[in-house]
């Protein structure tokens, strides 16, 4: 009796021990990172880093940036679904789920930081020595470039490798490869020509370039941005134009005549909050693009809800694949119209009469002719260089902010940021520190986009379709993601 209850109890123990094993092979260890402490936290931390370094370095490129991150995060997707029940990699095929005793943590972090290691270093390839030193800090080995796909390092270097291969060709011509390029990384292949020159506004529905002053006395004429964005392929949209907006309102319209009163008129009255507002979604010294200060955004969500790798792998791969698209869907508004911002459009209604507007930085707001008009912004970034309809803020902040209430399944939101007004625009005249309060995130969107208008960028119409649209795409984002969970 003794011998039967011995093997009785070793049957138990082992029972038992699968079964716990098995636990921890769902991503459910005890004492798993949350939040700050998870790796795919950190990683995403390296990448905000890395856009903001970008940005120094080859001045604002919100449409170029969104595409890495959104890749990015694909990537390292695609690594973390061959250790997850369901998941379905997007490009990551040919690579078989593993075995669920494989499926561990430790295993987990290393795909996954394989995977970004590799596409943020492609992507980001100036700051590739701050990604090799934080692999050697995680204790890997930068130099693995196994394709292994038994190994989690080989796992993650294919996840990545995969993604390259996938997107070349894929419009936004990294390489210089598209027909009609000269082999310069996202040169203008489709040599777009504004019908409007700096200096001459023949045609007022049409978007017209401004000079910038260069911060040494001089200036110099920005190009228009990526004005072949609309082609670039996008990730769950089935193309550019799927949600394409109505037509803008257009000169001599009560319509147009009323938006562009009313940017003069919340110029005039800009209040310290409003001021505040418009720098904080502005985003700079050393911004992070609109893809960017959403993952930023998305990273305030991690920490209020202590996530694990795997919550904040699926997360920032949602709220990514959701920026990218929206930029894809924008940028294809944006040269189907192209359409004029109120710079061009205020000087227009109000030549040669005497309105109230904010002078430049130090002057307040003074009296002068509606032709020197300008939005509330420093002389070296006066207007973004690309058309108005429909606002890129608008547009991603509307779709980010759906994303993440659609994976929250929650509205709240519940952030704040104390801001001194003024510091990004006047230093020289900022107000009191104020208190910003986002209850929400659809209400956060919203501020984003209106952010836009009170500064002078874009009027009514532009704002309002653009949150449309992101919303729109966030959806179309929100089933793809859903299909790659396999819970479709």
């Amino acid at each position: 009796m003794k011998k039967y209850t011995n093997i009785f109890l070793i049957l138990f123990v082992f029972a038992f021990y699968s079964i716990a094993k098995a636990q921890n092979t769902q991503g459910v260890a005890q004492n798993e990172p949350t939040a700050k402490e998870n790796i795919a936290y950190k990683w995403a931390k390296m990448a905000l880093l890395a856009t903001a370094n970008d940005t120094e370095k080859f001045k604002p490129r919100p449409t170029i940036t969104s595409r890495y991150l959104g890749l990015s995060f694909i990537a390292i997707f695609d690594a973390w679904s061959r250790y997850d029940n369901k998941a379905i990699p997007v490009h990551l095929n040919k690579v078989e789920r593993q075995a669920p005793v494989d499926r561990t943590l430790n295993n987990k972090e290393i795909a996954v930081s394989y995977a970004a290691y590799r596409a943020l270093s492609k992507y980001f390839y100036s700051d590739k020595k701050l990604f090799y030193d934080f692999m050697i800090e995680l204790g890997l080995d930068p130099d693995n470039f196994s394709l292994d796909p038994n190994t989690p390092e080989g796992i993650g270097n294919l996840a990545a490798t995969t993604v390259f291969e996938a997107r070349k060709n894929d419009g936004s011509n990294q390489d210089g490869e598209e027909v009609g390029s000269n082999g310069k990384a996202y040169f203008d292949y489709i040599k777009y020509t504004a019908i409007n020159s700096a200096d001459d506004n023949t045609d007022i529905n049409h978007w017209q370039p401004k000079y910038f002053s260069d911060g040494k006395g001089g200036q110099y004429l920005p190009e228009c941005l990526t004005p072949f964005w609309g082609k670039v392929k996008p990730v769950s949209l089935k193309s550019a134009s799927q949600f394409r907006p109505i037509p803008p309102p257009l000169v001599g319209s009560e319509k147009l005549k009323k938006e562009v009163e009313e940017v003069i008129k919340l110029q005039e009255n800009l209040t310290n909050e409003q001021k505040a507002l418009v720098e904080f979604m502005r985003d700079g010294p050393m911004s992070v693009q609109q893809a960017g200060h959403w993952l930023t955004l998305a990273q305030e969500v991690s920490v209020r809800d202590n996530h694990t790798l795997d919550e904040d792998v699926k997360m920032y791969f949602l709220c990514e694949i959701t920026a990218m698209d929206c930029f894809i869907a924008c940028w294809d508004s944006k040269l189907f119209y192209d359409y004029a911002r109120p710079y061009a459009l205020v000087h227009h209604y109000y030549k040669n009469i005497i309105i109230k507007a904010w002078g430049g930085p130090g002057k307040g707001i003074v009296e002068m002719k509606g032709e020197n008009w300008r939005p509330y912004s420093p002389d070296t970034f006066l207007c973004p260089s690309f058309q108005g309809y429909v606002s890129g803020h608008s547009t991603i902040s509307g779709g980010c902010a759906e994303a993440l209430r659609l994976f929250t399944g929650n509205d709240y939101f519940g952030s704040s940021v104390d801001l001194i007004p003024g510091l990004m625009t006047e230093p020289d005249h900022i107000g009191e520190k104020v208190t910003l309060q986002f209850p929400t995130f659809t209400e956060t969107a919203n501020m984003a986009g209106n952010s836009r208008v009170l500064g002078g960028y874009h009027i009514q119409s532009d704002n309002i379709e653009g949150l449309k649209l992101g919303r729109k795409v966030a959806h179309e984002a929100w089933d793809f993601y859903n299909i790659h969970l396999g819970l479709k």
